[in-house]
């Protein structure tokens, strides 16, 4: 039973993880990293090993790296202000009580509404919001390509390698 309940919270920790690659206020490739590793650790780190970990663990850092740049590099292009940014994670927060189109383009109207809130003109205000939203897409983008390579390392690691016996 025990063992079961570990794999849940595995599960649940993975699944989570995944809603927060989307989420700003969500660590998601921190909860996925943390549901693998409690996976791994189920079978005493057998069939996933140290390796397989340290892989994860990069991956995971490197999502977050990816996390923190793609919108302010987006910002910073456009010459936008850290309200935008700010702007940008609201939207997105708020953009999910309007299902996907809210999440789709609540990040875009909260940056906007940032840059315009920071005393921008119209026109900076749209470029910038723009390129900020871009910058969260595309970073959301490849968190989602690094958080399905850490199930992949995990399930390759995990499939490939005999039980113990």
């Amino acid at each position: 039973m025990e063992i079961a309940l570990l794999w849940t919270l595995a599960a649940v920790l993975v699944l989570t993880g995944l809603v927060g690659v989307v989420l700003p206020a969500l660590p998601g490739t921190a909860l996925i990293f943390l549901g693998l590793l409690v996976a791994a650790w189920i079978d005493d780190f057998q069939r996933v090993g140290g390796l397989s970990i340290a892989v994860l663990g990069a991956l995971a850092a490197l999502a977050w790296l990816v996390d923190t740049a793609a919108a302010a590099l987006g910002a910073k292009r456009a010459g936008a202000s850290a309200l935008a940014v700010v702007g940008a994670a609201l939207g997105t927060v708020l953009g999910l009580f309007l299902g996907f189109l809210g999440l789709l383009f609540g990040p875009l109207l909260g940056a906007v509404a940032g840059e315009l809130l920071s005393g921008r003109a119209t026109a900076q205000a749209a470029r910038a919001g723009l390129a900020t939203w871009v910058g969260l897409i595309l970073g959301i983008a490849a968190k989602l390509a690094l958080a399905f390579t850490m199930i992949g390392v995990f399930a390759t690691a995990y499939f490939l390698t005999s039980p113990p016996a």
